[in-house]
């Protein structure tokens, strides 16, 4: 893997090097996660929630990508909504990551973890009055 925490994705002798952040991988992985149906939410750390409250979007909150030896990591923390089976949204959101982090970078992902943090049970506001 490349120095400083970026990835190396190829140089043409003419016109240069160009290495990719790890903190843009997980922004795409965030986008392709919250596009799939039945993702509530992305659950973040301490930090990104302090960055929310003084108005800053966490894009890529609830996910931490690893570069290893190996290849790269990608652990997403998420929150899925009620009545939707979890095996199959986990495979979507695997799916979403691998496809749209391999289009918009090249690069391949060794494995996508997925945890699921919650479920999301929402409440229809004739409940809250009863």
């Amino acid at each position: 893997m490349a120095e400083n925490n970026l990835l190396d994705v190829g140089q043409s002798p003419q016109l240069g090097k160009v290495e990719i952040s790890p903190d843009v991988l997980e922004v795409i992985a965030g986008f392709a996660t919250l596009e799939v149906k039945g993702v509530s939410s992305m659950r973040g750390n301490f930090a990104s929630g302090v960055a929310e409250k003084l108005g800053k979007k966490a894009h890529g909150k609830g996910i931490k990508v690893e570069l290893r030896d190996s290849g790269v990591t990608v652990d997403v923390h998420t929150v899925i909504d009620y009545g939707f089976s979890i095996p199959k949204v986990a495979e979507q959101i695997q799916t979403s990551i691998r496809q749209a982090i391999e289009n918009m970078t090249a690069i391949s992902i060794q494995e996508i973890n997925v945890h699921v943090v919650g479920v999301h049970m929402e409440q229809n506001p004739e409940e809250l009055t009863e």
